[in-house]
């Protein structure tokens, strides 16, 4: 990073202090968020296997399609906590709303897409003749919350951008208790079954989206912030969208081409392939609390115009991501043996597992430090070049991990080109851009 006037040690405090008030609810809103599916998985588990297994194609397909639009969230929080840093409370609400009306209108364009079509998309993942009608239920009542959870994703940045993230942490319990409930009063106490299921579901996400949507508009009226749609404010936040999107679907396409490549080395690889990735996917939660708060908090600092406090609180934020990578990595390493049996007592796929998991362990703090990276750039609103940044990670991954198998290397090889080569890539193009200082943008509105 570029030379900046010395961190008292005040300042460290009060950034530690910072870091842990936004992180920490942070951190327990993430963990919630995948118990949805568990939970609707454990009750519609007990119905049979085919339920089962067209809940699973269904609920991939819903993750996957939700998550494309995770820029809501993150485009979002930058902008909000800018106009919040440049102490223009009315401003970031209305930023704020123009946010919740673009989630509006995307998710009455996807369930206009996805229920005409979902026994194409069901039978296109590969689901059986059995499973099939089950998942086309699911998915078909499932899309109808599309739209609630991505006002849910826009309503989340709103609070994070105001430096408020106990909210979405308390909403996202108790949505979490409310769809166990539902989903065990509609599978099996009215008797609906799988419907019943995804019914409960939809319930539980439109019942948060309103509980968002109630806490948001009562501080707009407040601040006196229109609540209309405002074409130009919804294109703006579209537009700074766009980029994150694109970053988001090229991360999507290593994990795909990362997969992909385990299907073809064998049973026993795919299979411990997805167990690390379901740790991966828990230590990213982890990560991702600290790169959630530096969102916000580097928003802050550049619509206060205050370039000096976002330096101070980008290294500080370093720190924590790296500290933090060594802990979760040695963690990782300790607990191998303790956490293998939770998933597999096949021998060949233990084998495969336990240097796969030495990977991840060692490649921890790496890790921490591009998700810290990651949020303080998005924080800045610098869109463009993470699109920019995540295509070149993409366009060298690529092509080696396909190699993978061509070059006699197993699973091993295949994830030291996930979690050294892809993360390394990311490390040098992020910590290039952190240092040159390009994204030091102040002002309440980021311009080019």
């Amino acid at each position: 990073m570029s030379p900046a006037s010395p961190t008292t040690r005040t300042d460290v405090r009060r950034h530690d202090r910072e870091i842990i008030a936004l992180a920490l609810p942070a951190f327990g809103a993430l963990v919630a968020e995948p118990l949805f599916v568990m939970v609707d998985s454990a009750i519609v588990g007990h119905l049979g296997t085919p339920q089962l297994a067209g809940l699973g194609v269904a609920a991939a397909l819903l993750q996957t399609g939700v998550n494309i639009f995770v820029f809501l969230a993150y485009a979002t929080t930058a902008a909000v906590a800018r106009r919040l840093g440049a102490d223009d409370l009315p401003a970031a609400l209305r930023q704020g709303m123009d946010g919740i009306w673009l989630a509006l209108l995307l998710g009455a364009l996807v369930i206009a897409a996805v229920v005409p079509t979902a026994p194409w998309l069901i039978d296109a993942f590969g689901a059986s003749a059995t499973a099939a009608p089950y998942g086309t239920t699911y998915l078909r009542i499932s899309a109808l919350g599309i739209p609630a959870m991505l006002i849910v994703l826009a309503a989340t940045g709103v609070l994070r951008g105001l430096q408020d993230t106990r909210t979405p942490l308390y909403v996202a319990v108790g949505g979490f208790g409310a769809n166990a409930a539902l989903n065990a009063l509609l599978v099996y106490g009215a008797g609906l079954g799988i419907a019943g299921s995804a019914w409960g579901t939809v319930i539980a996400q439109w019942g948060m989206a309103l509980v968002y949507l109630t806490v948001v508009v009562r501080g707009a009226r407040r601040h006196g912030a229109s609540l209309r749609p405002d074409l130009a404010g919804i294109r703006a936040s579209g537009r700074a969208g766009v980029p994150l999107l694109i970053r988001t679907l090229s991360l999507r396409a290593v994990l795909m081409i990362a997969t992909a490549v385990a299907a073809r080395l064998g049973d026993a690889d795919i299979a411990a392939h997805q167990i690390t990735l379901t740790l991966w996917s828990l230590l990213a939660f982890a990560l991702d609390a600290i790169a959630i708060a530096g969102q916000a908090i580097i928003g802050r600092y550049l619509g206060a115009s205050d370039a000096d406090g976002a330096r101070a609180a980008c290294r500080r934020m370093i720190l924590w991501g790296a500290v933090s990578g060594v802990v979760l990595g040695a963690l990782v390493a300790l607990v191998r043996p303790l956490f293998m049996p939770v998933f597999t007592t096949d021998g060949a796929v233990i084998d495969q597992l336990t240097p796969v998991l030495l990977v991840v362990a060692v490649t921890q703090p790496v890790a921490g430090v591009v998700f810290v990276l990651d949020g303080v750039l998005m924080g800045a609103g610098d869109g463009p070049y993470l699109a920019g940044a995540m295509l070149v990670t993409l366009a060298v991954f690529a092509p080696i991990a396909l190699l993978v198998p061509t070059l006699g290397g197993g699973l091993t090889a295949l994830w030291w080109t996930v979690a050294g080569l892809m993360m390394g890539t990311r490390l040098v193009t992020l910590a290039l851009r952190t240092r040159s200082g390009r994204w030091l943008v102040t002002g309440a509105v980021r311009t080019p």
